[in-house]
């Protein structure tokens, strides 16, 4: 396998899946932070309206592939969002939330 390139084994996407809430807190507060770029938080408002528009790439009424381009959308939207994120303004960010998840 390439380096860079995420595997999608069941034991990924059972940690990813596990993962899921702090990725969903970690995203919330970078995108309520003013030092991350309008336009890094336009591809998650942008996936986010993708989802929610009745038209798909991918009818929703086929089962999982009809959900697929959703997931698709969303993780793509995902790394490109951090990756216009600044490093260290991530990693501030990282590092605020494991402090609450210890201090819990």
């Amino acid at each position: 396998m390439p380096l860079g390139r995420p595997s999608l084994s069941p034991l990924h996407i059972l940690k990813l899946v596990r993962h899921l809430p702090q990725f969903a807190k970690l995203f919330w507060r970078l995108f309520r932070d003013r030092r991350v770029p309008l336009r890094a938080k336009a591809v998650l408002v942008g996936a986010f309206v993708y989802m929610l528009l009745p038209m798909d790439l991918l009818p929703d009424i086929l089962p999982f592939v009809g959900v697929a381009d959703d997931i698709t959308v969303l993780l793509l939207a995902g790394r490109w969002f951090l990756s216009l994120c600044p490093p260290d303004v991530v990693q501030e960010q990282v590092k605020a939330l494991s402090e609450e998840a210890a201090g819990s």
